[in-house]
C-alpha cells in the first residue's frame, strides 16, 4: 500500500541518468501520468497568478456583488468544481504512474533510500526528494508592529509583494523555465560530476544544493570552495555558479526557498535558516574550513551572503556583483508615490532586506561589481531610459562599508566627494584623479600608513579605497560575470608599504574593531597604537 500512495504523491521523474554502460535519457510519461500532471501544474500556476491578483479579484467580486448568501453560494460551487477537477487529475497522474515501469523502479528505490546519493546510483534524476542533512537552533526575531500596519503589510507582502521580490517562486516562473532547469541539472550532474543533496533546514524546508568537488583537480582553485547565491529569480542550474565553475573552483549552489527543488517561502527568516543549513553542510559535510570558503552573490543573493558572512566572519572574502543596499529604496521607485509609507512599514517589518547592516559586520575582504548600466538597482533617465549611475544602489553600499571600516577616512565631509567620483563616467574619474595630482600606487601606500592613527587625510584620501573595494563592470544587470572578474578582493594586511614595516602595519581584524568603537573611542584606540609603535 505505501508504494502505491508514493506513486499518487511522489515528486515527478525527470530524467534517468547515464550510469555505467546505459545512456542517459529523459524520462517519458504516459498519456495519463502526462494527463494528469500538465492538468495540476496549470492549476498551481492559475492558484499563483490569483494570489498575485488577489486584491483586483477581491474588489471586482465585491463591486459585482458576490459577497452576499447567493454570491458566495456561486463561488463555492466554482471552487467545488475546481477541487473535483484537481483531486480527478492527482488520481489520474497517479495511475498513469502505477502503469509505468521506470517510475515503479524509481519509487521501488525512494521507498529505500532516504538520500540522494542513491538516486544518483540508481540512475535517476527528480525534482524533489527527502532532506539529508539536518540543522537546527536559530531563534526568529521580529518586530511588534501596530495592528493596522501589521494587517495591511502582511496583505500585501503575503499578497503580490513577496512574489514581486522574489519571482523565481511562482509557479509561472518555473513552469516557464521548467524545461531548462532540467537540462542545467542533468548537465551539472552527468558532464561535470555534480552531487545534488537536499537539506533540511530548521523550519523543515528542503534546501536543493548543487555540489561540484575540484578537490582533486590540477588546479589550486579546486580547493577553495565557492558558495554562490543567485538572484531573485536566479537557480543553480542556470545562475551565476556558470563563473566559479569556469575559474575552477569547487563550488556548491542552493536554490532559495520555494525556488525549483527547494520547498517553503522566500521570507528573509526562511532564507537566514537556508543559509545557516547550507553553510553547515559545507563545513561539516563537505569538509570546507570557514578559511576556504568564498561567498559569491547576485543581486538579491547579496542580502544572504551578507547574512552568512556576518554569520561566519571566517570566511575566506566575499564577492557581491550587481548588490544594492537596502530593498527600501528600490522597492518605493517601482511603487505609486502614495503607497510608500505602506511599503516601506512592509518591508520593514516582513520583507527587510538591508544588505548593508549585515556587510558592514563582516571583517574580511569584500569586492563590490557595480555594473554600469544596471537597469534594475538604478534610476532611469525619462529622455534616454538609461541607467543614471550616481542612483546605482551600490554606490550606497560601498559608501555604507567604508564609512564603517575607515571612520577616520571616510566621514560626512569627505562623502560628497567621493558621491561625485563614483557618479563620473570611467572617463571622468581618470581626469578628475589627474586634476588632482592624484598617483594611486602612492595612495594606495598613504592609504594604508593613515590607518595607524588619526592623521590627517587628503580630500581624495577616500577614493584610492573606493577603487580597491569597486570594480566596475560595464554591462546591463542580467549579463553573466565574465571570469576574470572574479579575483580575490585587495585587503590592508596583505601588502606591506616600502616605507612603513610590516609590525607596524594595522592588521585587518583591528582595522574593523575600530569600526565598531565610537569617535572619541576610536581616537585614543589609535593613539595608543601609534604610541605603542
Amino acid at each position: 500500500m505505501g508504494t502505491y500512495w508514493l506513486a499518487l504523491k511522489g515528486p515527478r521523474l525527470i530524467r534517468l541518468l547515464k550510469c555505467d554502460n546505459n545512456e542517459g535519457r529523459d524520462y517519458i510519461p504516459n498519456i495519463l501520468e502526462a494527463g494528469g500532471d500538465k492538468v495540476l501544474r496549470v492549476l498551481h500556476t492559475c492558484l499563483s497568478i490569483s494570489w498575485w491578483s488577489s486584491p483586483v479579484i477581491m474588489t471586482v467580486l465585491y463591486r459585482r456583488g458576490y459577497f452576499n448568501q447567493e454570491g458566495l453560494t456561486s463561488i463555492g460551487k466554482f471552487l467545488c468544481s475546481i477541487s473535483l477537477v484537481y483531486i480527478g487529475a492527482f488520481c489520474l497522474r497517479g495511475v498513469g504512474r502505477l502503469c509505468s515501469a521506470d517510475y515503479m523502479v524509481f519509487i521501488n528505490v525512494l521507498a529505500q533510500a532516504m538520500t540522494f546519493t542513491i538516486f544518483k546510483q540508481q540512475g535517476m534524476i527528480l525534482n524533489s526528494g527527502p532532506g539529508q542533512w539536518i540543522f537546527g537552533g536559530m531563534k526568529d526575531q521580529k518586530g511588534t508592529p501596530s495592528l493596522i500596519v501589521k494587517v495591511l503589510g502582511y496583505l500585501a507582502i503575503h499578497t503580490f509583494g513577496r512574489r514581486m521580490v522574489y519571482p523565481g517562486a511562482t509557479s509561472l516562473m518555473q513552469m516557464l523555465l521548467g524545461n531548462m532547469l532540467n537540462q542545467g541539472r542533468a548537465q551539472l550532474i552527468e558532464q561535470k560530476h555534480g552531487y545534488r543533496a537536499k537539506l533540511l533546514a530548521e523550519d523543515n524546508n528542503e534546501i536543493d544544493t548543487m555540489f561540484l568537488d575540484r578537490r582533486g583537480s590540477a588546479g589550486v582553485n579546486g580547493k577553495t570552495l565557492v558558495i554562490c547565491f543567485e538572484g531573485n529569480a536566479g537557480f543553480y542550474e542556470m545562475g551565476s555558479s556558470g563563473t566559479a565553475i569556469d575559474c575552477g573552483f569547487s563550488v556548491l549552489g542552493w536554490n532559495h526557498p520555494g525556488f525549483a527543488g527547494s520547498t517553503g517561502v522566500p521570507f528573509p527568516d526562511a532564507e537566514q535558516k537556508a543559509v545557516d543549513v547550507v553553510m553547515q553542510y559545507a563545513i561539516n559535510k563537505l569538509d570546507f574550513s570557514p578559511e576556504n570558503i568564498v561567498l559569491f552573490a547576485w543581486s538579491i543573493g547579496g542580502y544572504s551572503a551578507s547574512w552568512a558572512a556576518m554569520s561566519y566572519p571566517e570566511v575566506k572574502y566575499v564577492i557581491l556583483d550587481a548588490t544594492f543596499d537596502d530593498i527600501v529604496p528600490l522597492a518605493v521607485k517601482t511603487m505609486p508615490q502614495s503607497w510608500s509609507p505602506l511599503v516601506k512599514s512592509a518591508l520593514r517589518n516582513y520583507m527587510n532586506l538591508n544588505v548593508s547592516e549585515q556587510l558592514i559586520k563582516y571583517p574580511g575582504p569584500v569586492k563590490l561589481i557595480r555594473r554600469l548600466k544596471d537597469e534594475v538597482i538604478s534610476a532611469l533617465n525619462p529622455n534616454s531610459m538609461m541607467p543614471v549611475l550616481s542612483t546605482n544602489r551600490g554606490n550606497f553600499l560601498l559608501i555604507q562599508l567604508l564609512k564603517y571600516r575607515y571612520p577616520m577616512i571616510v566621514d560626512n565631509s569627505t562623502v560628497p566627494l567621493l558621491e561625485q567620483w563614483l557618479a563620473a563616467s570611467r572617463g571622468d574619474q581618470d581626469n578628475i584623479l589627474m586634476e588632482h595630482s592624484v598617483d594611486m600606487e602612492q595612495c594606495a601606500e598613504e592609504f594604508r600608513y593613515y590607518l595607524q592613527g588619526p592623521f590627517p587625510c587628503l580630500p581624495y584620501g577616500n577614493r584610492p579605497a573606493a577603487k580597491k573595494y569597486l570594480e566596475d563592470f560595464d554591462s546591463s544587470h542580467c549579463t553573466p560575470l565574465p571570469p576574470e572578474y572574479f579575483r580575490q578582493p585587495w585587503s590592508p594586511g596583505y601588502q606591506q608599504s616600502a616605507r612603513t614595516p610590516a609590525h607596524q602595519l594595522c592588521t585587518w581584524q583591528d582595522t574593523a574593531h575600530i569600526g565598531h568603537l565610537g569617535k572619541e573611542d576610536q581616537e585614543s584606540k589609535l593613539i595608543q597604537r601609534k604610541r605603542h609603535l
